[in-house]
């Protein structure tokens, strides 16, 4: 497996998706897919915002309202109760306490207005509008901007599931590449072996940071890390589309055009034309290439993190 780790990737995640009884009725949102599925290769870290700040269980409920101040927390049948300046407060100290954990991905609770990333009901008046983030949600994603974030509901869309499983890998990989004593050679590696997995997001963006590492030795080494690094996740935050992962499958073809005959050759574009309309998973070409990969080696091939961004057992490409 190529996916450039050993051990369990520390994730944040909201307490209640973890079956912890958090929740304003002392109940608990228990994801089974993140903890039995996703458990296998990552270690999650526990946070909930309404603990934290002392709102306890059972307590009122909380809503987003709107205000000529902006946008605030209250309690839902005490709207004097302003929740929002504690709430912000310890986001600020969650933040740091995540990069202290060297945390690669952050797994929130979808609809709360502590944790919520997308249309998040804000009230206005008594007309709750879908148009909102939580607060703690909004502190965070503010703070650790590059930190791969997603909403447990949008963890059933296979593309999105699959496009942040790989950023978190993709993170994870980042923070080793920086612990251990980054030079210019091993960005040029770093990058070498994402090549394909950020053709597959951004065909401009991966001309533009190949420009980039190529001028390790002329440019500012810590502040061009912070540029790539800051582009490549912005990047790949765009989920990859079908013709996208068509043009990498093809680049990677070409690389085996020599070696193999003409049947081989129609039978592997017959299957990357089947993908793309449609007909099969990714997973079905991709297990040809490797095949094909084991026929005939090519290192450049086999250390592209594409072939394998995350673990087989996940089964995460058979989907999309």
């Amino acid at each position: 497996m190529n996916t450039g780790t050993e051990t369990k990737i520390p994730v944040a995640t909201s307490g209640c998706l973890l079956g912890e009884e958090v929740r304003y009725d002392s109940g608990h949102k228990h994801d089974r897919y993140l903890t039995q599925t996703l458990g296998q290769f990552f270690e999650f870290h526990s946070f909930c915002p309404e603990m934290a700040i002392g709102l306890g269980t059972p307590r009122e409920p909380i809503r987003l309202v709107a205000t000529p101040d902006g946008i605030s927390v209250r309690g839902s049948s005490t709207p004097d109760a302003d929740h929002t300046a504690a709430m912000r407060a310890y986001g600020e100290q969650a933040a740091i306490r995540l990069e202290e954990l060297g945390v690669c991905g952050y797994i929130f609770k979808k609809g709360s207005p502590s944790c919520g990333l997308f249309r998040v009901k804000v009230y206005h008046g008594d007309i709750p509008r879908p148009e909102g983030r939580g607060i703690f949600a909004d502190e965070i994603t503010r703070r650790l901007p590059l930190i791969p974030c997603e909403e447990e509901g949008r963890l059933c869309d296979p593309v999105l599931r699959d496009n942040f499983v790989e950023r978190v890998f993709v993170c994870h990989r980042w923070r080793r590449f920086l612990a251990d004593s980054p030079t210019p050679g091993r960005l040029v590696e770093f990058h070498t072996r994402h090549k394909f997995i950020l053709l597959a997001h951004d065909e401009p963006v991966y001309r533009r940071l190949g420009r980039m590492v190529a001028s390790t030795g002329r440019a500012d080494f810590p502040q061009l890390c912070q540029e790539y690094i800051s582009d490549l996740m912005i990047a790949l935050q765009r989920p990859a589309t079908r013709k996208q992962h068509t043009n990498v499958l093809e680049h990677i073809a070409g690389h085996f055009k020599a070696a193999l005959d003409s049947e081989d050759k129609l039978e592997l574009g017959e299957l990357i034309r089947a993908y793309n309309t449609g007909l099969v998973p990714l997973i079905v070409p991709i297990t040809l290439l490797k095949h094909y990969l084991r026929r005939f080696p090519s290192e450049y091939i086999a250390r592209q993190y594409y072939i394998d961004p995350h673990p087989a057992e996940l089964m995460l490409r058979n989907r999309i």
